[in-house]
């Protein structure tokens, strides 16, 4: 018998309606009997043989009882989310972030970890691995039932044959099949994903790019990089570089704002924030010397004229993510575009408009904490409730 000739029959009924109602359990939480029957569309007898086949395969377990209909208690089920699971990374060129992730996407710990400065101490498999084990033991589950990893790189993996990884901030990581040795080593799925694309991901699921149908995200940090939302697909090209802008040479007309200035990344990244703001009085040598003292309550003045000089940067920057995908709405993410917040959006939405002929909505990211990391959970989260879902198909046509 071919899989396509199972279709139609009672065991294929059955693994249907048992992946139904695992998924509105994944869904909603706990639930009686008769509210699956509500949400699936099935029997209440067909919803017994559902719970009986999804206990006895150790998917779902029973959460107490509630009060029924004429003084009758009810049996609530739940969806068991300890297995599979998942470990979602972000990190930099000084520290690793780690969480697991289940089928739910529910909050986890989140575990951080420095990394070494040496590049000879660096070992992409060894901070893996580590990830794993430290955020399984944050999380109270075990790192054994971890079968997926999503890494969040500042930079990209060309998708071609060899693989090669493209990143300034990964010194001794592997720059030739970094997926593959990474999947052969843990002997777990990997997924490696530009770090803006994954906050893209995330501004599209709870921030400024929900009710867009196409954005621009346009990361600033002491990194700059961009990343293509249409109508909630990202946008990577063929070679998986999309977006990575920071290596453009600054437009002519841009020069006189920082004659100095060779690269975007230079006209507006972590270099040209410390300048502007040792420029405006404050004492600072470096990109996070420089946020933590903008950050700061009584350097008001200072971070509102370093934001009011970057505008106009950032504008120039802009304008090749407008001439390509002339995006309804451009959204400013990452640590510099989070401490200039809305009033930095609206001074660079009026400069695009003052140098351009474009007038998207610029607004300033919406994703509280870590939106790469939260990108990377909520992409693996898919992922691991895939696998179960179809582990429950294959236990009940087994």
């Amino acid at each position: 018998m071919t899989a396509n000739s199972a279709t139609g029959t009672p065991s294929w009924l059955g693994a249907v309606n048992d992946r139904a109602g695992l998924a509105v359990l994944l869904d909603h939480g706990p639930l009686t009997r008769n509210r699956i029957c509500e949400l699936v569309g099935v029997s209440k007898p067909t919803a017994s043989q559902m719970m009986s086949r999804l206990l006895a395969a150790g998917c779902i377990e029973e959460r107490g009882t509630t009060s029924g209909s004429a003084g009758r208690s009810a049996v609530v089920y739940a969806a068991r989310t300890d297995r599979p699971l998942g470990v979602a990374l972000d990190l930099d060129a000084f520290e690793l972030r780690a969480s697991v992730v289940d089928a739910t996407g529910a909050d986890r710990p989140v575990i951080r970890i420095e990394l070494p400065r040496d590049p000879t101490e660096r070992s992409a498999v060894e901070e893996v691995s580590r990830a794993i084990a430290e955020a399984s033991a944050a999380a109270g589950t075990d790192p054994a039932v971890v079968h997926s990893i999503c890494v969040g790189i500042p930079g990209y993996v060309d998708p071609g044959p060899t693989g090669e990884l493209f990143s300034e901030t990964l010194p001794g990581w592997p720059v030739r099949g970094l997926k593959s040795i990474l999947e052969e080593e843990l002997a777990r799925s990997v997924y490696v994903e530009n770090d803006v694309n994954l906050a893209a991901v995330s501004e599209r699921e709870h921030g400024a790019g929900a009710d867009s149908d196409v954005f621009a995200l346009l990361w600033l940090g002491n990194g700059v990089g961009a990343s293509f939302d249409v109508a909630g697909d990202l946008h990577r090209g063929s070679f998986g570089g999309a977006g990575e802008i920071g290596f453009l040479p600054v437009p002519v007309d841009a020069h006189a704002l920082d004659p100095s200035a060779r690269t975007s990344q230079d006209l507006v990244g972590g270099r040209a924030v410390a300048l502007l703001a040792r420029h405006h009085g404050l004492d600072v040598h470096g990109y996070h010397a420089a946020r933590a003292a903008l950050a700061a309550a009584d350097a008001e003045a200072a971070r509102r004229a370093v934001f009011h000089d970057l505008a106009e940067r950032v504008a120039w920057v802009a304008l090749p993510l407008l001439a390509t995908l002339d995006p309804g709405r451009l959204v400013l993410a990452g640590p510099t575009a989070g401490l200039g917040g809305d009033a930095f959006a609206d001074e660079v939405g009026r400069a695009i408009r003052r140098i351009s002929r474009w007038y998207p909505d610029v607004v300033a990211t919406r994703v509280p904490g870590d939106a790469v990391l939260r990108g990377a959970r909520i992409v693996l989260a898919g992922r691991v409730r895939e696998e179960l879902l179809d582990t429950v198909a294959s236990v009940s046509l087994a």
